[in-house]
């Protein structure tokens, strides 16, 4: 049966994290299902005692698991769009493979997006060993949105672009405690892209040709996620989640160099 939401795991090289982002997956309390795909040089990522007992726990609560290796690597926007192919469900959210969830961020995404009729939300990630790190300048451009999001086409040089900061560090979770009132749910906020936790409407996605960008970028490209999102957000309006409930591992990239972006492409 088509799932309503499946979470989506795209992972090289990271037996640790993944195992840890499979166990904040565990301890969700909403329906959904994994499609782990992995492109490490060794053995996959999940194929570990750790990752195994995760993915048991996750089976035992009645979530499929689906796992499988996708090779030869050609870059991280072919790995989503190859991610996305392979799933049939209505939503999807892509989970790095190095972001613990804690308990009910699935369940809060899922009825954000259902609230406020948009492309996508996302839980931006938080790096709490930057916790006393309060940054009161990049938390100026915080915004709610009052109701549905509207679409925005944000751009490089404008205001809505520097929205960027709010993620940095610790940042959520200073926005959170100076703006999520007691009883609210969730807090939604204008952004210019999250990384790492992206929840989307299938349509959506695939109303603006999804990740399908891939063949247009080096394969050294990062920065798929803003091209995916802003694109998204620029029919289908999106949102950033307060409080977010994604937890940033810290662990070192295994894209060191980010020099070459998708969006910087794609703009020439």
């Amino acid at each position: 049966m088509t799932p309503a939401l499946e979470v989506l795991v795209a992972t090289r090289d990271r037996p640790v994290e993944l195992a840890t982002a499979l166990a904040g997956l565990a301890a969700q309390d909403h329906p959904f299902d994994v499609l782990v795909s992995d492109q490490s040089d060794g053995p996959p990522s999940y194929d570990t005692a750790p990752a195994r007992a995760m993915m048991r726990v996750l089976e035992g609560a009645g979530h499929r698991v689906r796992t499988g290796r996708h090779l030869p690597r050609r870059g991280i926007a072919e790995h989503r769009a190859a991610l996305l192919a392979r799933s049939g469900a209505r939503r999807v959210l892509f989970l790095d493979d190095d972001v613990w969830l804690e308990p009910g961020t699935v369940a809060r995404l899922d009825e954000a997006i259902g609230d406020l009729r948009c492309g996508l939300v996302g839980a931006p990630m938080v790096g709490l060993s930057h916790l006393d790190d309060e940054r009161p300048d990049e938390l100026a451009a915080f915004e709610r949105w009052p109701g549905r999001p509207e679409p925005e086409d944000v751009r490089p040089g404008t205001p809505a672009w520097e929205r960027w900061r709010l993620h940095n560090a610790a940042n959520p979770v200073h926005l959170a405690r100076r703006h999520v009132r007691p009883g609210e749910r969730h807090v939604a906020y204008k952004i210019a892209w999250v990384a790492g936790c992206v929840l989307y409407e299938r349509a959506a996605l695939e109303a603006v040709g999804g990740f399908a960008f891939w063949r247009d970028v080096p394969r050294d490209a990062v920065g798929e996620d803003v091209v995916a999102e802003q694109r998204v957000m620029a029919r289908f309006g999106g949102a950033g989640i307060l409080p977010s409930g994604a937890v940033h591992l810290e662990s070192a990239t295994t894209i060191p160099d980010r020099t070459i972006t998708a969006d910087s492409r794609l703009r020439r």
